[in-house]
């Protein structure tokens, strides 16, 4: 953690900046995060039993026909969004970047111009506070881009640039590689910089160097940034690449103590200017490690359960995941395991507490969840059975509710395509004739665009939108609302409601209950292809069905049922 003294320092040049912030461009009241529950004793924090929804912005909704998603898009979509149940939304990165992802900021004061300006985000968050829907940024503070004017006066030797970065006159030999596994393989993250005729740090690739966070100026200026966009209105960040801030050897390269004290001092800050702005980290690692970001109560408020997600997809016989971009062990398990106990389990006996951890299913940096389902709709209510039924703030990626799916998973371009809203041209995205996946100018020449239209096509001849699902009771999108109104509405569904899940008829069929004093609600899963018939004991007297697929008894192959008193 910062000295007192160093910490002061930091705060003072927080004060004169390393360059001023822009002034905000309105003069809109800037309001708290919306509250939850409120109690005599106590405030549960409004995000602890939430349910996110995460945004790729350039594919969400594109209002003025250029073919990219944009801030207005967002904004018109929020009856969509309140209607569904959403309580906040995740937003990835909206700063100006070169890229088509944006995790290589250019500027951290800048919308990115393809979403539109500072006062249609600005408008956007109020909107959003009007429908009780919290905002969070995607916050990229371990590295930013090559194209910054930090990094090109750093590459000249500029003071007081030159040390913003971390550099070498030679490749280090001495054991280091990926950030995320132990393999020897130096050139991975260090590069040479022709004009400092030196060799910079960057684990997420050329183009982004990692920032020099032990630097009392570059400390500063996160908290500067971080203040700037609290003004603003949003309610917290999501903190991308957590693990990886401070490098201290090849062997320590990931989740160092001075990481840690970091990211204490970090959330210390901004909960100084906003105490319930929330923070949530990326740590693609397992549970226990996760958990090294709470700080003893002083660090983050939350990380993702990347363990979850996948467990979810082995119960539903997806295969093994691949942590892309963290550590993770893939150990090998069996239904007879009872890997959702053992994950619950885990998350119990880590250092952070349960409301610590929250599940999710897929993100941006991982095949759709559809996509690997084989676009299986009822093995999609499955796995969204399964993720509203476990504990903690829960998130859904953009798409999901209908089972969005994806062309191919050859670029990470897929997994962030178009929403489908209808089955109009463009899926309803667009009015645009050609829409940003098509751009050949956003990708590189091994990239290639012609997959967008025949994807488009196949899809636009079954279910596969917003429309269409709204029009049936019983589809995915159907499910997803009922299940957030279950978690809104039902105390058990909360941190403090009982989890237990069991596995009957030789692992073919997955119960799990979730109770509270003297409510409960009893979820039955068919994980075969089998009919299974529902034993008379299994459901307590006084429950009565509250969603099946159809009205007979029996579980048809991957349906469910969901009791309640």
């Amino acid at each position: 953690m910062l000295n007192k003294s160093l910490l002061a320092l930091a705060l003072a040049v927080a004060l004169t900046g390393c360059g001023k912030a822009p002034e905000q461009t309105s003069s809109a009241a800037v309001e708290t995060p919306v509250a939850v529950t409120q109690t005599a004793e106590a405030t549960t924090p409004w995000w602890q039993d939430a349910v996110f929804y995460q945004i790729w912005p350039r594919s969400f909704y594109d209002t003025d026909g250029d073919g990219t998603g944009d801030f207005k898009g967002i904004e018109a979509k929020l009856p969509y969004l309140q209607d569904l149940g959403i309580n906040a939304i995740w937003l990835t990165p909206i700063f100006e970047a070169p890229s088509y992802h944006g995790y290589d900021f250019t500027e951290f004061y800048e919308v990115e111009q393809d979403y539109g300006s500072m006062l249609d985000f600005e408008q956007l968050v109020q909107a959003a506070k009007a429908k009780n829907i919290n905002i969070i940024l995607d916050l990229v503070i371990n590295h930013i881009s090559d194209k910054h004017d930090w990094f090109q006066r750093s590459a000249k030797g500029e003071a007081p640039y030159a040390d913003y970065f971390v550099w070498r006159e030679d490749m280090p030999t001495d054991g280091w590689g990926p950030a995320w596994n132990t393999e020897v393989k130096p050139e991975t993250v260090w590069h040479y910089n022709e004009e400092r005729k030196a060799y910079y740090y960057a684990a997420f690739g050329a183009s982004q160097p990692d920032l020099n966070l032990k630097h009392p100026d570059v400390v500063a200026e996160m908290k500067k940034m971080a203040k700037f966009w609290l003004d603003k209105g949003v309610a917290g960040f999501r903190l991308d690449a957590v693990r990886y801030v401070h490098e201290d050897g090849p062997q320590q390269r990931a989740d160092t103590q001075g990481t840690i004290d970091y990211w204490v001092d970090f959330t210390q800050y901004v909960k100084s200017v906003r105490p319930d702005a929330y923070l949530v980290a990326e740590a693609w690692v397992d549970l226990p490690i996760a958990a090294k970001y709470w700080g003893d109560g002083k660090g983050l408020d939350a990380g993702f359960d990347f363990e979850f997600g996948y467990k979810v997809l082995e119960l539903l016989n997806a295969g093994k995941q691949n942590a892309e971009f963290g550590t993770m062990k893939q150990e090998n398990t069996t239904q007879a395991d009872n890997l959702l106990m053992a994950n619950l389990q885990q998350r119990k006996t880590t250092a952070a507490p349960m409301e610590f951890f929250s599940p999710f299913l897929t993100n941006h940096d991982q095949p759709r969840l559809s996509w690997q389902l084989e676009q299986d709709f009822n093995k999609a209510k499955l796995a969204a059975a399964v993720l509203f039924s476990s504990p903690g703030t829960t998130y859904i990626y953009y798409g999901e509710e209908i089972a969005l799916t994806q062309a191919s998973d050859k670029e990470h371009i897929h997994r962030r395509s178009p929403m489908f809203w209808d089955n109009s041209p463009q899926a309803g995205f667009s009015t645009a004739e050609k829409i940003w996946v098509q751009r050949d100018d956003l990708f590189p020449p091994q990239a290639e665009s012609s997959w967008w239209t025949p994807f488009l096509t196949a899809q636009q001849q079954g279910p596969n939108n917003v429309a269409a699902q709204q029009a049936d009771e019983k589809s995915v999108w159907s499910l997803y609302k009922f299940l957030i109104k279950q978690k809104a509405e039902r105390a058990e569904f909360g941190i403090a409601g009982d989890y237990k899940a069991e596995f009957l008829a030789d692992g073919k069929l997955l119960k799990i209950v979730r109770s509270l004093g003297d409510k409960q609600s009893l979820m039955l899963l068919n994980l075969s292809t089998e009919t299974m018939a529902v034993p008379a004991d299994l459901v307590p007297a006084g429950m009565k069905v509250s969603w099946q697929e159809d009205e007979t008894p029996e579980l048809n192959a991957h349906q469910l049922q969901i009791w309640q008193n």
